[in-house]
């Protein structure tokens, strides 16, 4: 037997986390990307690599010119850890140093993201996502 449960009409519903729930995604962010970063420059990729590849996860939004729904889910594949944790692992096992090189640069890329505010994208709007409105602006 399914059921559904409803709040009552007196309870807000926050368009994003909490401010303390913020700051603490906003700092797993930051740790993110100076674990990121410190994994690279200690393996020694190259920095033209690193400044090369940086920006490609945003190539995603080019989805957005499709529709809002296309874009989201292609935003989200490609600003969602599992994929660079994926290319990572398979890197690792294989020994594939530009494979290894290219998902710590894709985590640093979120983690940034992170880091500012970019959240998952909920597909009714570029603006809305699971951190709340884009930058985290307050409601």
């Amino acid at each position: 037997m399914a059921s559904s449960i409803s709040l009552p009409a007196s309870v807000p519903v926050r368009p994003g986390p909490l401010p303390s729930v913020r700051l603490l995604l906003r700092l797993e962010g930051l740790a993110g990307a100076a674990i990121s970063l410190a994994l690279y420059a200690r393996f020694g990729y190259g920095w033209a690599l690193f400044a090369g590849l940086w920006f490609v996860p945003d190539l995603a939004l080019l989805a957005y010119l499709r529709n809002a729904d296309l874009g989201a889910r292609v935003y989200n594949a490609l600003h969602s850890y599992v994929t660079p944790a994926t290319l990572g692992l398979v890197g690792f096992l294989l020994h594939g140093n530009l494979a290894i090189a290219a998902a710590l640069i894709w985590a640093n890329h979120i983690s940034i993201d992170r880091l500012f505010g970019y959240g998952l994208k909920h597909p009714e709007s570029f603006g809305a996502t699971h951190l709340g409105p884009v930058g985290n602006k307050e409601p």
